[in-house]
């Protein structure tokens, strides 16, 4: 089974900032998209932001543009999201998500992680 290993969630207060780690097993190979969602208590999961592996070309929800960045560390199989200004409403479980062949902000998600949580307090 495919693990993707999350850190860097925790607890912080509005307008704070946090970086969030994922890697990726080193077994998944080939041109692929990596990003992050988030499902927010009693909500649906929603996407974030994504980086393909190979360009490093990167998309975000409208609603972190300016705030968030994704990045990527190839050699270290590791995809970052740095999140700044954080907002109580942001509270939620992040996921790290890898699609082959489409856009994770088109659902096309292949592999998930296990979460890590984000707490804003207001």
């Amino acid at each position: 089974q495919v693990q993707l290993v999350e850190s860097g969630g925790g607890l912080v207060q509005t307008g704070s900032s946090l970086r969030l780690s994922c890697t990726i097993p080193r077994y998944i190979l080939g041109s692929y998209s990596m990003g992050w969602f988030r499902q927010a208590p009693g909500k649906e999961r929603e996407f974030v932001a994504e980086i393909a592996r190979s360009s490093g070309r990167t998309y975000y929800v409208d609603s972190v543009k300016g705030r968030f960045t994704i990045s990527r560390d190839n050699a270290k199989n590791t995809v970052y999201l740095q999140m700044n200004s954080l907002q109580p409403e942001e509270t939620a479980v992040y996921y790290c998500a890898v699609s082959y062949g489409s856009s994770l902000s088109s659902g096309g998600v292949d592999y998930w992680g296990k979460g890590t949580l984000v707490t804003v307090s207001s």
